[in-house]
């Protein structure tokens, strides 16, 4: 793939990648993802999960493009897997009797796509990943972007179904902590990779 600016951690380790070595780091990038989905604590109506973790790491080692496109793989894996947080798939019903893929957490699988093109973007122009406060940065930036369609979606769903916690109460406030420790975690992880990566010359 085409790459401008600042390379990726991906882009640094494979200098020079054929179609079907993007295929293969793009599925990595999904079951990564899949992986990290699994590891939750199970509140209503949106569980915290691993899977923004998974998400901004992927997004911001694979790059824009296909870091975008592992987590439409991703949800595309989901209509057919339980690769979905708690082993759901995308069509496994709520208590409501609804899919899983049109429930209350939609509007944030929308938000993985995003986020993870735009973390991949920053990382790319601006190298945001390689010091630990600009890494924060930058997975702080994609955070925002999950959240946006995340919980514009939640509180739809919410309203539909009569529901009157707050939509604040119900997609955001529970998961603060939880985030910044993800946030913390892979801010130290990616500049950390980058250290190896220059040791190794490959920087």
């Amino acid at each position: 793939m085409q790459r401008s600016g600042a390379l990726t951690l991906s882009q640094a380790v494979f200098r020079h990648t054929t179609l079907g070595m993007d295929a293969i780091l793009v599925l990595l990038g999904s079951m990564v993802v899949a992986l990290t989905a699994q590891v939750a604590i199970p509140l209503q109506p949106v569980p915290i999960t691993g899977q923004t973790f998974g998400v901004l790491l992927v997004g911001t080692v694979l790059g824009s493009k296909r870091g975008a496109l592992a987590l439409m793989v991703y949800i595309v894996e989901g209509l057919r897997f339980p690769v979905f947080q708690g082993g759901n798939s995308a069509w496994t019903l709520d208590r409501f009797g609804e899919p899983y893929l049109f429930g209350a957490t939609a509007g944030y699988l929308i938000g993985f796509v995003l986020a993870a093109f735009v973390v991949g973007l920053l990382a790319e122009h601006w190298g945001m990943d390689r010091e630990v406060w600009s890494a924060a940065l930058l997975l702080l930036i994609g955070n925002v972007v999950i959240y946006v369609p995340g919980l514009a979606w939640l509180q739809l769903w919410l309203t539909g179904h009569g529901l009157s916690v707050s939509v604040w109460d119900a997609g955001l406030v529970p998961f603060v902590w939880g985030d910044l420790i993800k946030l913390i975690l892979a801010a130290a992880i990616v500049p950390a990779a980058w250290r190896l990566v220059g040791r190794a010359g490959l920087r």
